[in-house]
């Protein structure tokens, strides 16, 4: 049988979700980590934007968008129903939620990073960006554990890897600040054992071509 071969990074945080969202469907594909400054050719050969995550199915279909990896794997097997099949609601709410932190946020957050990288006087205007979308998904966690209720979704695993990042900009101001349901949110995911093997760290796929199987427990 012939798996999935995944190109991944590992602090990359759509290389992340792709990882998370194959774990929680449990469905083994073949991981093949690299660096951007070495990126090996038979990742560009199949897809050219060079960027990662990059899923190679068995049919040889390229996947190279992080939440499309996220939706394949969890339309082969959803366990814990992330995406709430049962509401005809839900899931285009989850989209539209993923879609803010992806157009959105994340641009006010890579310019946020590369001001406080520099010392820049524009990171509090940057930081002040961000904490809109971040004083919504504050709001959300009021009064739920998790981004739409009780129990997590795929939007919670979607939005982990960037919300992550924002909480380690500054961590001294991000301890401080008002957002302690953020922090709590955040905590439950670095306690989950699925955290840890999203980010256990693998010799380099270059060094030497051996892919490391994921996704099997």
């Amino acid at each position: 049988m012939t798996l999935p071969i995944l190109y991944s990074l590992r602090r990359c945080p759509y290389a992340m979700r792709a990882r998370i969202g194959i774990l929680l469907a449990k469905q083994p594909v073949m991981l093949r980590d690299i660096v951007m400054k070495n990126i090996p050719a038979e990742m560009i050969a199949v897809s050219p934007k060079a960027t990662v995550p990059v899923l190679v199915l068995a049919d040889s279909t390229i996947i190279d968008e992080s939440l499309d990896i996220m939706l394949w794997a969890l339309q082969q097997s959803d366990p814990s129903n992330l995406l709430f099949k049962e509401d005809s609601r839900a899931f285009p709410s989850m989209l539209n939620l993923i879609h803010h932190n992806d157009n959105e946020f994340v641009e006010s957050l890579e310019k946020y990073k590369v001001a406080a990288r520099y010392h820049d006087i524009a990171e509090v205007f940057y930081r002040n960006q961000c904490e809109i979308f971040i004083t919504d998904l504050e709001g959300r966690l009021t009064s739920s554990e998790y981004l739409m209720g009780d129990k997590p979704c795929l939007a919670d695993y979607a939005l982990l890897p960037f919300v992550r990042q924002f909480s380690r900009v500054d961590r001294k101001w991000y301890l401080h600040s008002p957002y302690t349901n953020i922090q709590r949110w955040l905590n439950t995911h670095y306690q989950n054992p699925l955290f840890s093997k999203a980010m256990k760290k693998y010799p380099q796929w270059l060094d030497n071509h051996e892919s490391v199987l994921i996704g099997t427990d």
